[in-house]
């Protein structure tokens, strides 16, 4: 295997954990999840002409998003020939960083070489749990005579070779890893594989940028290039395969075919040593400030999709821009993490059953689906936090014939308080219920009235329906045939009988300057949901260093 730069291959490694167990129960379900993230999920499809679909293999992709202390730790892996190794390294990976691996760790430098050992030794008990499989792998291999050849021992030895097959099966598989780690308020994120993270910011114009912050491992990597080329593969061919053993990543974790039995296959054999390796590229401290919106992790097979169906070529801004756009729709992070799946699933289906022969060959099917999103700064604005907390505008009546300068409503700056805003708070998200919180006695007929407004204006911004799809439906809830409407009368003047008095108000516009006015009128001004999202310039560099760049120079967007 790949040589860890020191002898144990782990920074004060756990040496008894049951990380063997069940997929359903292991010793990270006690972690404290961070609830500041959500996740949206889809397996993989193969499509048909008559718009039906079928997975081609269990779902491969794990994933992880703790928070501890001042520590949070967030992972996403895509598992390829089965899950075994996504599965191992989600629960191995948090124990080699989050059981006293980074105390006394200050500087940079210091905290990503933990990060470094964190996947060395991931790889290291990988292979370790597989021992005794490939023990007993190698010694039906040794009842085999040398130098027969497949189809002479499938004939008289069958017994052996089914077993090996069997065995196979079982040590088969690796994954790609992404993991980003949030301490002392900077960021840290390591990979191998194709597996992304980006972060978006948010500058002080209100521009965003989107950058990312991991590299592809893949063979249409330029670096990657160069260092399978020093190793005497030829790399014209593995261009054109797109392959390098089962994957077309040229690092990752565990795949023991591809490492330890490299020279079995015939494209691999003339290297000097193994080709793909689990050293990850890691970078980091970022600083998380407040021009830090949201944080997305998210497997190859979403940005694979949406490239396939649209052909674009700016997909990191693409997948930004979906998010932004979903956090003014929907009211919990899951929801918008599942939201943007959704939608990049659609448009991935649409694009086989109307596209061009071309397109339609890209889109015959697609991998696994993870996209984690981690919220810093950027307003949820239909979140509802707690039955008290959770405050729900609601329309408000103003007299015909207003004056030229519109009404003036103060709302707290919100963007002091995202990070550690409690409507954000997944876990404290209430079940709307049939009385709202602002409802009274006397106010009920007012609601009642605007109640189908309200109901229509909601519905009107409905996403893709999924079993995960968290938008408020609290209106929905009931029919419009319960609540009547009143006539509404208008006096003389064509006015409505006012139920708040505005003659404070009028008398505040009226004692206003021209430049407080003209201040007042841009302040109220309808401001866009939805900023424009543009990518940060990109220069090549190599991800065998561990120099890190700044974030938005490190990558280029594929």
């Amino acid at each position: 295997m790949s040589k860890p730069r020191v002898s144990n291959g782990s920074v004060n490694s756990p040496t008894h954990l049951d990380l063997q167990g069940s997929e359903t129960t292991c010793w990270t379900d006690d972690l404290p999840v961070c609830h500041h993230s959500g996740v949206g999920f889809s397996t993989n499809q193969i499509y048909r002409e008559d718009g039906n679909r079928r997975e081609e293999h269990d779902f491969e992709d794990k994933n992880f998003h703790f928070s501890q202390d001042d520590v949070c730790l967030y992972g996403v892996f895509d598992g390829h020939d089965s899950s075994r190794a996504s599965n191992f390294a989600a629960q191995r990976m948090p124990a080699e960083l989050l059981l006293g691996q980074l105390a006394g760790k200050t500087t940079d430098e210091e905290i990503k070489e933990v990060l470094y050992q964190a996947f060395i030794a991931v790889e290291k008990s990988f292979f370790e749990s597989i021992d005794e499989q490939l023990i007993t792998r190698t010694t039906l291999q040794l009842q085999l005579p040398e130098g027969i050849s497949y189809h002479e021992a499938c004939t008289q030895y069958p017994d052996i070779i089914n077993q090996l097959h069997t065995l196979d099966a079982e040590i088969c598989g690796g994954t790609t890893a992404t993991v980003v780690l949030i301490y002392r308020d900077k960021l840290y994120v390591a990979n191998v594989g194709d597996t992304r993270a980006l972060m978006v910011r948010t500058d002080e114009g209100g521009i965003m940028s989107v950058s990312q912050l991991t590299v592809d491992h893949t063979i249409d990597a330029e670096a990657e290039q160069g260092r399978l080329s020093t190793l005497g593969l030829d790399v014209e061919k593995l261009y054109q395969s797109k392959k390098i053993g089962t994957s077309d990543c040229t690092r990752c974790i565990g795949d023991f075919h591809t490492k330890g039995g490299y020279k079995d296959i015939d494209i691999l054999s003339p290297a000097v040593r193994e080709p793909v390796i689990a050293e990850p590229y890691v970078s980091g401290g970022f600083p998380v400030d407040s021009s830090s919106s949201f944080l997305l992790m998210m497997s190859d097979g979403l940005y694979h999709a949406l490239q396939d169906a649209t052909e674009t070529a700016t997909v990191n801004t693409d997948v930004a821009q979906m998010v932004a756009k979903e956090f003014n729709e929907q009211t919990t992070l899951n929801g918008v993490a599942q939201a943007c799946v959704d939608k990049v699933v659609r448009i991935h289906h649409d694009s086989f059953m109307t596209g061009t022969p071309n397109v339609k060959a890209l889109c015959h099917k697609r991998g696994d689906i993870t996209l984690m999103v981690r919220n810093f700064n950027y307003f949820l604005p239909n979140s509802i936090g707690t039955p008290t907390g959770g405050v729900r505008m609601l329309p408000t009546a103003v007299p015909y014939g207003r004056p030229a300068v519109p009404p003036s409503i103060t709302i707290p700056d919100s963007s002091s308080s995202f990070v550690n805003d409690s409507s954000q708070d997944e876990a404290s998200t209430p079940v709307a219920s049939d009385v709202s919180p602002l409802r009274s006695p006397s106010d009920s007929s007012f609601l009642d009235t605007n109640r189908e407004q309200t109901r229509d204006s909601q519905a009107s911004t409905s996403t893709y329906s999924t079993t995960n799809s968290t938008q408020s439906s609290e209106e929905t809830r009931f029919r419009s045939r319960f609540y009547k409407r009143e006539k509404l009368e208008l006096d003389e003047d064509g006015r409505i009988e006012a139920y708040v008095d505005f003659t404070d108000f009028y008398r505040a516009i009226e004692a206003m300057t021209d430049s407080q006015r003209e201040t007042l009128n841009n302040e109220t001004k309808p401001k866009s949901g939805y900023e424009t999202i543009t990518e940060e310039p990109t220069t090549a560099t190599s991800p065998t260093s561990s120099s890190q760049p700044l974030p938005g120079t490190s990558t280029a967007d594929n």
